[in-house]
This record gives structure tokens, sequence and C-alpha cells, in this order.
């Protein structure tokens, strides 16, 4: 007598079912599509461009745009000095995201260490960080990075670490206060009593559960530091040529916008673009990693299978 065994159905990849979520909702997937999509150009476009981009031409100074006389690039026109908005807008874009990704994970290291300090620990050690939360949080975060720039001169290093410090107490406040909460469960005081370690405690059982809101606030965060970049670069205190971002781009623009205004528009559209993909990127995350609104999204990937 032979008996079948039934197999058991195999779990789906994690990679799998974060895919089936996001294409729940419409969204969410076109942003992130046109984020990686924007990504991927930001990588390899820079070097297959080569000298498009950057070698004038002044016989096409202020082209205007949609006219394929002069190639492809010239698409979306020229600048002042002749050269494809396109191709400055794809090269632009690496500079760009990379202060943005910098400053954002400079300012989550630095803001989620402080924060778990200071919510496990407390007492004095943690009193004097929100102290000195509270001095930089005194400031508007914009003025801060004027006078810092100012004075230090603006590079892209200088403008990397000015941002991350305006944003460092949004994570190390947002950890505290998830902290202070997570501390008192059960399962850290079990952790506690057996004897773990200090580090194993927060970084073992304290961390995965702050986690979450940490990944979607540092969504949020990358659209506000790309927006902030950009206000530097218009104030001119921002990246400096040779080097420039869609932030240089737009200001340097601003000087022909009554007669050649797709010199800003074009790359504002593109920051436009990026910062409302980002956002409806992390309010999906939001609902995603919530166990309380995730069923929703759960209940309508099984009801497709």
């Amino acid at each position: 007598m032979t008996t079948q065994t039934a197999n058991p159905e195999r779990p789906k990849p994690a990679l799998w079912s974060i895919l089936a979520l996001l294409r729940r909702d419409k969204f969410a997937l076109i942003a992130a599509v046109f984020l990686s999509i924007t990504l991927l150009a930001a990588l390899i476009a820079p070097p297959l461009l080569g000298g498009t981009g950057i070698d004038m031409d002044l016989m096409a100074r202020n082209a205007p745009p949609f006219e394929l006389e002069r190639g492809f690039w010239h698409i979306l026109g020229s600048d002042s000095l002749g050269r494809p908005i396109l191709a400055r807008i794809l090269i632009a874009a690496q500079t760009t995201l990379l202060i943005a990704a910098a400053a954002v994970a400079l300012s989550m290291v630095v803001g989620v260490t402080l924060g778990l300090i200071a919510g496990y620990r407390g007492g004095l050690v943690g009193d004097v960080i929100m102290r000195l939360t509270d001095i930089v949080m005194s400031f508007p975060s914009l003025l801060l990075a004027l006078v810092v720039l100012y004075i230090f001169g603006p590079a892209i290093s200088n403008v990397i670490l000015v941002l991350a410090i305006t944003r460092v107490p949004v994570y190390l406040r947002t950890t505290r206060a998830e902290v202070m909460e997570i501390r008192n469960r059960m399962f850290v005081i079990a952790a506690e009593v057996t004897g773990a370690s200090v580090f194993r405690t927060v970084f073992r059982h304290i961390l995965p559960m702050v986690a979450p809101t940490i990944a979607t606030l540092m969504t949020i965060e990358f659209a506000f530091v790309m927006l902030a970049e950009a206000s530097l670069s218009f104030l001119g205190l921002g990246v400096q040529a040779p080097e420039f971002t869609w932030g240089v781009m737009v200001a340097e623009g601003r000087a022909y916008l009554a007669t050649a205004w797709w010199l800003s528009f074009w790359p504002g559209v593109f920051i436009a673009l990026v910062t409302m993909s980002l956002n409806l990127l992390s309010n999906w995350l939001r609902i995603a990693t919530d166990p309380v609104q995730r069923w929703r999204l759960e209940k309508e990937v099984a009801s497709d299978e």
C-alpha cells in the first residue's frame, strides 16, 4: 500500500510578496518605476554621454524645445550656451541624487544612534542629547545651512554635511519616541532578564521594531533634502561649477524666464516628479509596514490568486 504525501506549498520569496503588495497601489507602482528609471539613468548616463551636455554650441543658444533639427538630445531645448538640456538633466541627476542619498544616510545613522541611546538609557545622557537637539532645531534649517555654507564655502561635501546636520533631529526624536514605547514591552524585559547585553537588546530586539518607521521617514526626508539642495543652489550657495545639479540648472535659467522658460522649467519638472514619486512611495511604505493596515493589501493580493 502506497501512501501519497502532499507536498506543502513553498512560501513565496519576500521580494515577490513586496512586489505583489506594490502592485496593488497603482500610483506607488508608477512612482517606483519612475524612480528606478531615474536612478538607472543617473548611474549610466554620465559615462555614456561623454561631452554631450557639457560641450558648448553657441549656434544653438536658447534653442526652443521639440525641434529635432539639432538631434535627439536637444528635444527639450538648449541652454544659454547651446548645451542640450535633456543631457544636462541626466548628468545632473547623478549629483543631485548623490547629495540627497549621502545626506539622508548620514543624518539617519547619527540620528538613529543618538535616538536609541536617548530612548533606552534616558537619564542625564538622554537629557543632554535632547538639549543639543533643541539647540539645532531652534534655528530654521535653511537659515542654518546658509550661514554654514557662507562661512565654509559651498563645496559638495559641505552641502552634504550641513543638510545632514539639519535633519538629524528628525530621526533622533522619532527614534527616541519609538524606543521609549518599545522598551517597556514584554519581549524587551524578557531579553534583559535573561541576561542579554545592552547592545544585543537594542540592536537585536528594539531596532528591528523601529526600522519600518525609519524606512518610511527616510523616503520622505530624501524628497525634503532634494528640495533643500535645490533651494541652496538657487540662492547661489549650493553646488558650484563645473558641477551642477537640477537646482543649479533652475538657477541658471532664471535670467531667461521671459525669453527661454524651458531652461528652468524642465529641471523643475524633474524635481517635482521625483519629489512626488517619493511621497507616493512613502505613503505605500507606511501602509505596507503597518500590521494594522497591511492586511488590506494582503487581502487584495490573496483575492487575485
